[in-house]
């Protein structure tokens, strides 16, 4: 494999740092109000494209940055248990076919409006809402399982499913099925993609005051909350600025340079030239940054081609030399961190260009053309790969190695860079052969919409009844030995299916900067504020 481009350090970064300074609206060293403001500087691409909406977004930053405004009815502890946050206490039917859950009476809204069973309720009949669109969000409200939600009570709610649902704790701590005031689900539930102040309104400990798409979030101190995960009241400071800052460099340099606070989503390469500063690595739970091989459309309908394809990949050199060792090769369709992973499926499909050679051989792609592809009755062996922007660079440079890698096996691949409206275009009808993406989760029933004929994010298009089933009865049981197993049966199928290709486990990195203290994470590695200090 070719060399490798290395990122830019730090230091080659310093006209671009100090115009980000005039953008965030960082609080000067030595300011008076600086001791109750954290500047918080993160990627927030695509947030400005209808994507400030948990409950209709799939992209991680939406749960990122909107947690501080969204509370949820429990909170995942770091050993995978759940404890009170906006419920005080739940019950499961032994059958796990229905949640009841016993609220908090003292719970305000940031306009004013309670928090009730009613709210609870207009909130999640939004989010199953078919004109809502939501699509993780319903999915975590188990889609087609779900039955409705019944208010009992003024201050007790149950969730019904069609069947078992195990899943559904898990997913009613996340941002996804956090709350927004029914006054805005009322009057502008239209608006809550594009978000704002008045519109992301919320539970939370900071209430959204400032809004300037592609430029900065503004935060403000909740006076009222006294409600925390953790029985944490207001926060310690008044206001959390987020700088949106879409090079990673930039966000380096102003962790290193102290006019930010706190920094996340750098690259390790950047993580690890910043002095002063504490960093912290949390590898994501969920399927790993992957490619999915679209089985429905062009040459990856041959199973040979899908296996020779993920053959030809130097996985391990590429992630080794571009991620400086710090993010581990993916073996399975499950991270390592995420309960269910299989761990036999290490080194179970190794590098192998002589097998991908003799593969494509006995798929009947024997000639090749002037350059050097291989062809098949007057047609190139050639995949269109379509990748939504923005691409870091690091991705970028993986994306090169790999076209390299397959070149040298004679198969060709085309790759497109596309703003998210020319991308979509082409991903809802399908019309390429391969995409790629990470997706976070705790619960291993997010291989569901990856893998389920009907999954939202069943980009590989596998239409496969024994995967249906098997999939269904991985959500109906709350038996965590047979959930287990049932997952294990995936994860080796798709190592023998290829219809998803893992490459690399990402970490979400955070710089932390020595006048902060008290932040801690949640089990996404997403930052959390409750407890954080400022000297």
């Amino acid at each position: 494999m070719p060399s490798l481009r290395r990122l830019l350090p730090v230091s080659a970064v310093a006209v671009a740092v100090a115009t980000a300074l005039a953008l965030s609206s960082c609080a000067a060293p030595g300011d008076e109000a600086a001791g109750s403001e954290v500047v918080w500087a993160i990627e927030g691409a695509n947030l400005s494209a209808g994507h400030m909406d948990p409950q209709t977004s799939q992209l991680d930053v939406s749960s990122l940055v909107q947690r501080a405004v969204l509370d949820s009815l429990v909170f995942q502890e770091a050993d995978g248990t759940f404890s009170p946050w906006l419920a005080e206490s739940w019950e499961v039917a032994e059958d796990a076919t229905s949640y009841t859950f016993q609220l908090r009476e003292d719970v305000t809204f940031h306009d004013g409006e309670v928090f009730d069973a009613a709210a609870v309720k207009a909130n999640f009949d939004r989010i199953v809402d078919p004109e809502t669109a939501s699509a993780q969000a319903a999915s975590m409200m188990g889609a087609e399982f779900y039955a409705g939600t019944e208010v009992v009570d003024e201050h007790t709610v149950r969730v019904d499913f069609t069947q078992p649902y195990a899943p559904f704790l898990q997913a009613a701590s996340t941002a996804h099925l956090g709350f927004y005031s029914p006054a805005v689900l009322e009057e502008s539930a239209d608006q809550l993609k594009a978000g704002g102040p008045g519109i992301t309104v919320g539970t939370g400990p900071f209430e959204l005051t400032e809004y300037v798409a592609d430029q900065e979030i503004v935060y403000s101190r909740n006076d009222d909350y006294a409600w925390g995960p953790g029985g944490q009241e207001a926060a310690q400071f008044e206001t959390l600025r987020v700088s949106i800052l879409p090079e990673a460099a930039v966000r380096a340099g102003v962790i290193d340079s102290g006019e930010a606070d706190i920094a996340s989503q750098l690259p390790p390469n950047l993580a690890a030239e910043l002095e002063g500063v504490t960093v912290d690595t949390k590898e994501y739970p969920g399927l790993p940054y992957s490619l999915y091989l679209n089985e429905a459309y062009g040459v990856f309908a041959d199973q040979r081609v899908r296996e020779a394809f993920s053959r030809a990949i130097d996985i391990d050199t590429a992630v080794e030399e571009i991620f400086y060792g710090q993010f581990p090769r993916a073996w399975s369709i499950l991270g390592s961190t995420t309960p269910g992973y299989d761990a036999s499926l290490e080194e179970a499909w190794p590098f192998d260009p002589d097998a991908a050679n003799a593969l494509l051989d006995e798929a009947g792609w024997t000639e090749t053309d002037a350059e050097g592809y291989r062809v098949k009755d007057g047609k190139r062996l050639s995949a269109r790969w379509i990748a939504w922007t923005p691409v870091p660079d690091d991705r970028t440079a993986l994306a090169n190695a790999i076209q390299s890698d397959l070149k040298a096996v004679g198969f060709e691949v085309v790759r497109e860079v596309l703003e998210p409206g020319a991308y979509n275009e082409q991903y809802e009808p399908k019309t390429f052969d391969l995409t790629d993406w990470g997706f976070s989760g705790i619960d291993p029933d997010l291989l569901r919409s990856h893998l389920h004929t009907n999954g939202f994010q069943n980009a590989s298009q596998v239409s496969d009844p024994e995967m249906d089933a098997l999939l269904e009865s991985a959500v109906a049981t709350t038996d965590a030995d047979e959930r287990a197993a049932a997952y294990g049966q995936v994860q080796q199928w798709n190592a023998e299916h290829v219809a998803i290709v893992p490459l690399y486990s990402p970490a979400f990195i955070t710089a932390v900067g020595e006048t902060i203290s008290g932040l801690a994470y949640d089990l996404y590695g997403r930052p959390l504020f409750y407890d954080v200090t400022v000297e």
